[in-house]
């Protein structure tokens, strides 16, 4: 008789057919987190399209575990570019806008010493996510758009303010995996007609949130970095493209005047 393949390979096949590149990782990770009927079910979920992390509930981001909910924007290996650049100023005061799950604040926090951290987004479930991951290491978290929420007396003094905006255009959104456009929150992915949206508005209102001498960090794509730029650039900043072929990820810093 010919020997039943083992849970593991069947799950891998599985998902090799659903076109997980990673197949045999994602098994081996979905095994560790359930058994049983939950396993069938987190498979079967996971062929249609949730994202990995979404049913593990955390991503790996900069070498830590992140905890991320169902809905919530799940952060992307490239967005470690921004956490490198941010560490590279030596922030005592960080801002991060748009934080989704704080997965970047959280990184920073395990990164530089002595670093104070704010953080908001627009989404409830967000902001929710990113109050569980920020709390242990004393971060806060503000539910509100862009830079409303934030606290009156942290006005003038962010030595960084790391922005990870919806950047896709919202006529590509239609075309990007299914794991994204169905399983992540619209405003977490539209960056309006031709994705700069939030770009022009975060970089508008940065001068009254930044430190003199202090770095606004926007992480944008490489055909729209030239565009982003030439946004900071019109409003006072002095602006440096980013690229790393390394984690195929692009940034615009841009220093304030001292």
């Amino acid at each position: 008789m010919p020997e039943e393949p083992s849970t593991t390979s069947r799950i891998t096949e599985r998902l090799r057919a659903a076109g997980c590149v990673y197949a045999e990782i994602e098994a081996g990770l979905l095994l560790d987190a359930f058994a049983g009927e939950d396993l069938e079910q987190a498979v079967a979920q996971r062929v249609a399209g949730t994202p990995l992390e979404q049913l593990l509930g955390w991503a790996e981001f900069c070498g830590l575990r992140v905890l991320v909910e169902p809905g919530v924007f799940v952060p992307r290996r490239r967005t470690s570019l921004l956490v490198a650049q941010a560490v590279e100023c030596d922030p005592h005061v960080v801002i991060d806008i748009c934080c989704g799950s704080g997965a970047v604040g959280l990184a920073l926090a395990h990164s530089v010493a002595d670093i104070e951290v704010h953080a908001a987004d627009i989404d409830a479930a967000a902001a929710r996510c990113a109050r569980r991951n920020l709390a242990p290491i004393g971060g806060h978290v503000y539910e509100g758009d862009l830079y409303s929420p934030l606290p009156q007396s942290i006005r003038g003094h962010a030595d960084v303010i790391v922005a990870n905006a919806p950047y896709v255009p919202t006529a590509a959104i239609s075309s990007m995996p299914p794991e994204a456009r169905d399983h992540e929150p619209r405003v977490a992915l539209d960056g309006g007609p031709d994705g700069l949206a939030l770009h022009r508005r975060i970089a508008a209102e940065a001068a009254e949130w930044i430190a003199p001498g202090g770095t606004l960090l926007i992480e944008t794509s490489v055909r729209q970095a030239d565009d982003t730029a030439a946004i900071v650039a019109a409003l006072g900043f002095e602006p440096t493209v980013v690229h790393s072929d390394e984690f195929d990820a692009t940034i615009v810093s841009a220093r304030s005047d001292p």
